[in-house]
């Protein structure tokens, strides 16, 4: 008899329903100052302290091989399609990035609160000990090396050190399905643990479904912005087609990955009049190039959380942040939450996030991948009529 499976997203809101009951035990059987409930707490707050540590670690590696190889092998596809597929993926990431910015700005500061509400003795719920890891480097170091790496090897002929970097990639891509996805759902309900065990349970709930809420509504919002440049640059109607996107979105809804999609977004862009060459080509590139979904997300979650902390955003902060995203998240691992497993070090680094709010970027965006990840490939397909139509039209001349 086969055994049914939970999916990631059903796990990580059982890890959170689990640790917010957890969490609350204190106020609800009157225990804060209880010794078994407060190591309880304790115990969960050392995993996700040690759990962040591994992450910290581990992201520096992950750029310098997800990237570096991305790079190359973009750089070997010089041509005119490949240039065009490019900027428009590139374009479509940053202006998502700076579209949510402004959307941000204006609806955040009236519906996000600062979370000032503690019940609880925070500092009864240290960790029980600490493990010093430090990256092998930072993470600009990590993104200028990926950058020379990538690019040295598209304009080499050796293979060598590109072998090598593929071994690297397949180490750490290793250890995120075996050890970092695996372990999310724990690591989220041991952050809901101390949320609720502090007393900021409900504010923090509060913030969160507010995010989600409006990353959500703004993503469909882009999609159909999308389909809009389309059918105006190709001076036909593109939204018509969005009855054969629907099984690529709800692909891409249940497995959280952009290249799991693939093979359907490409018979859903083919069935939409793009021709069948154009498809097979801008399809799996925008797979890995074309993240407006994750950058909305990211973007907007990283506001919300720093409205929550007391910290104003700005566009000078996050004009370079959206700048960057769009290239570090280049070749994201094909797993659920590649994006922010990229994305986290410029989060920091950019942003300045604590370990806390590391902790909820990562919550959310795992969380609300599903629809991220469904936001990416129905841009891949707007961008695939526009390459078309660019390619028709140079045929023509």
């Amino acid at each position: 008899m086969k055994k049914h499976k939970l999916g990631l997203l059903s796990r990580l809101l059982l890890g959170i329903l689990c640790g917010m009951l957890l969490g609350s035990l204190g106020g609800l059987l009157h225990m804060q100052d209880n010794p078994v409930f407060v190591s309880m707490v304790r115990l969960f707050v050392t995993f996700t302290t040690l759990f962040s540590t591994f992450l910290n670690f581990i992201i520096p590696l992950l750029i310098i091989s997800f990237v570096s190889i991305g790079l190359a092998d973009l750089g070997k596809k010089a041509n005119r399609l490949f240039g065009i597929t490019l900027l428009l993926a590139y374009g479509s990431t940053v202006i998502s990035g700076l579209l949510a910015f402004c959307a941000g700005k204006s609806i955040l500061p009236n519906i996000i609160s600062e979370i000032t509400d503690n019940t609880a003795d925070s500092t009864a719920f240290e960790t029980l000990f600490t493990i010093e890891a430090e990256p092998v480097c930072g993470v600009m170091t990590a993104l200028i090396f990926a950058f020379l790496l990538g690019l040295g090897i598209a304009n080499s002929k050796g293979t060598t050190l590109l072998g090598c970097i593929r071994d690297l990639q397949d180490i750490i891509t290793l250890a995120l399905n075996k050890i970092i996805i695996p372990l999310i759902p724990f690591y989220i309900a041991g952050l809901f643990c101390k949320i609720a065990a502090e007393g900021e349970l409900l504010s923090t709930i509060q913030v969160f479904i507010k995010l989600f809420v409006l990353i959500l509504i703004c993503q469909w919002i882009y999609i159909a912005l999308q389909h809009l440049a389309a059918s105006l640059i190709c001076r036909d109607n593109k939204f018509k087609g969005i009855k054969n996107l629907a099984p690529a979105y709800f692909t891409a809804l249940g497995t959280q990955s952009s290249a799991s999609t693939i093979p359907v977004n490409l018979d859903c862009t083919k069935k939409n009049g793009v021709r069948n060459y154009i498809a097979d080509f801008v399809i799996p590139l925008c797979a890995t190039i074309h993240l407006a979904g994750d950058t909305i997300c990211l973007v907007l979650g990283s506001m919300g959380i720093m409205l929550a902390n007391g910290i104003t955003p700005t566009l000078s902060m996050f004009v370079p942040f959206i700048l960057m995203l769009g290239i570090t998240m280049v070749a994201a691992p094909g797993v659920p939450g590649g994006g922010v497993m990229a994305a986290l070090g410029l989060i920091t680094s950019m942003l300045g996030f604590t370990e806390p709010m590391q902790q909820l970027i990562i919550s959310l965006h795992f969380s609300q991948d599903s629809f991220g990840t469904a936001c990416n490939i129905s841009g891949d397909q707007a961008i695939a009529y526009i390459v078309d139509h660019f390619d028709r039209r140079a045929e023509r001349k």
